[in-house]
């Protein structure tokens, strides 16, 4: 009796584990130096909307060292002490620092990665970094391996530096992760899979700038599914679905692939403002906003204040993400009705769970209602 208890246990606890979703939450600390509502600190971040959460970014030096980007936020004011205290509201939060992003290209990755002592170099310095400010783990956002001035030895050079940190970062226990571009033209340029799935504890698929203002037509910025106007097999690549697939079929674990998800969307400037359809034709990004200030990007922050000062808002049922407009102004976005559907998605796939991109972009001052809805729709579609 003894032992067929013993034999049910062992079968119980994997479908228990298996339920432990993660929510790996990204922080731009850029967010700091907004104005008025759209300014985001670290005294902001709900340490208990997330499972992780990553302090994005730092970059590399020229010696392959780790290079502190914004040294007053991070140091002068304390900003790493800070991030990693969170968890003494919240025991079980992890925490991450992120190196690199778009804005530091590919090409000195690329040359760290070429060779043994400079890859040595990179990760004693990680680990260094990692123990001086207490983080949990390091999180790798090179965009991307092989691609944007990489070269093609780049997909198993890669391979040996995830292969080399893990080695390191089990003597700690410290968590490796990366954030990865998600199409499938992308992947096959950049990824080992099945490599990045053995090595990584966890792969964040950027599953959101699949349109955008660079195509010259209106589009949603993460669509679940494709459009009826997706025809060709690249068109039809540019969906969460297909992205999804893709990491899977190439062989990453799905319980390893943790799906993006974003607080933001793409904006533009319609050509014609009586043509409000998808795939119709614009002139360029939209309007910058008011906390964001970039053109052809708006948080959902500013975004939900515009739905409520009268935008029109249509929803996409074939891509299961909405869209809304107001005389030559169109963005698509997501809204927490469009992330319970793609958290009910990820629960399906079997997926690890989703990270968010980003969390100062939320409607974290509640302006629009309750505060945080992205983030407490996820946390809510996970229970």
């Amino acid at each position: 009796m003894l032992f067929l208890l013993m034999l049910a246990l062992s079968f119980s606890i994997p479908s228990v584990c298996s339920n432990t979703y993660k929510v790996v939450c990204y922080h731009g600390n850029w967010a700091a130096y907004r104005s008025g509502d759209g300014k985001f600190s670290i005294s902001n971040i709900d340490p208990y909307l997330c499972t992780h959460i990553v302090y994005a970014f730092v970059g590399l030096n020229s010696n392959f060292t780790i290079n502190i980007l914004d040294p007053w936020q991070g140091v002068d004011l304390a900003g790493f002490t800070n991030f990693n205290n969170l968890r003494t509201k919240n025991s079980k939060l992890k925490t991450l620092i992120a190196i690199g992003g778009w804005n530091e290209g590919s090409e000195r990755y690329s040359a760290m990665v070429s060779s043994a002592s400079n890859r040595k170099t990179f990760i004693q310095s990680a680990i260094n970094f990692i123990q001086k400010y207490d983080f949990n783990g390091f999180d790798l956002d090179w965009e991307y391996p092989s691609q944007r001035g990489g070269g093609s030895a780049d997909i198993a050079n890669f391979v040996s530096l995830l292969r080399e940190m893990r080695t390191e970062f089990n003597i700690y226990g410290y968590l490796l992760s990366a954030a990865v571009a998600a199409p499938a033209s992308s992947v096959d340029t950049s990824y080992n899979v099945p490599a990045l799935s053995t090595y990584l504890d966890f792969i964040n698929v950027m599953t959101y700038d699949l349109h955008g203002p660079w195509d010259s037509v209106t589009g949603q910025n993460a669509p679940l599914y494709p459009a009826s106007s997706d025809v060709t097999a690249f068109q039809k690549s540019l969906n969460v679905d297909a992205c999804i697939s893709g990491w899977i079929e190439r062989g990453a674990s799905p319980s390893k692939i943790v799906m993006g998800v974003a607080t933001y969307g793409r904006s533009y400037t319609l050509q014609n403002s009586g043509n409000t359809n998808i795939g119709a034709p614009t002139t360029g990004g939209g309007a910058a906003g008011k906390y964001s200030g970039e053109s052809g990007y708006l948080g959902y922050n500013e975004i939900c204040e515009y739905v409520n000062a009268g935008w029109t808002v249509v929803w996409d049922d074939q891509q299961k993400v909405p869209y809304a407009y107001k005389g030559n102004q169109w963005i698509g976005y997501d809204n927490p009705k469009s992330i319970a559907i793609k958290v009910a998605y990820a629960k399906a796939r079997g997926l690890g769970g989703v990270m968010v991109w980003s969390l100062e972009t939320d409607d974290f001052n509640g302006k629009c209602g309750s505060v945080n809805p992205i983030l407490n729709q996820i946390k809510t579609s996970f229970n």
